[in-house]
């Protein structure tokens, strides 16, 4: 088993090597779509995965990497929802969900890398939904160009 675990590596954006074997990349879909822009994006993942349920033991990971959706205010076939897909109106039960499942499939003294981008959920409201708090992370990083800030957390699971 590879000791790192990204449940939702879309096409895997922020990686310097996208096909880095230490590294399992998994996503719910495995499609290819040409933005309007004509760029050609491709989403395979090494294994298809729901991360709400994800079908690995307790304890499997060494770090795992959360980049969930995080726009809810999209089209869901505009260029934004098919680069990083969308949130459902409903979201906290599914956050709540994929965080508890990373949670249960990290190993005690391991790290958990959560990415967030306020556009349309705060950071606030985000972890009051995870009910868990980072051990540090951006508390306030600069806006980009559309005033939206994004975050890096990171938490670390105790023994």
């Amino acid at each position: 088993m590879k000791p790192i675990l990204d449940p939702m590596c879309g096409s895997r954006m922020f990686y310097f090597d996208k096909n880095n074997k230490s590294v399992l990349f998994g996503d719910i879909r495995d499609e290819t779509h040409w933005t309007r822009q004509y760029k050609k994006l491709e989403i395979h993942p090494d294994q298809i995965m729901d991360a709400r349920d994800l079908e690995f033991p307790d304890n499997s990971f060494h770090l795992v990497i959360l980049d969930p959706p995080h726009l809810i205010n999209c089209g869901k076939t505009s260029d934004m929802a098919k680069s990083y897909g969308y949130l459902e109106k409903a979201w906290h039960e599914d956050m709540k969900r994929i965080f508890n499942e990373a949670w249960r499939v990290l190993r005690p003294n391991g790290t958990l890398i959560f990415k967030w981008a306020d556009k349309d959920v705060s950071l606030a409201e985000l972890l009051y939904v995870l009910e868990r708090e980072p051990v540090f992370g951006d508390k306030k990083p600069a806006a980009n160009k559309a005033g939206t800030n994004r975050f890096f957390l990171v938490f670390f699971k105790d023994e």
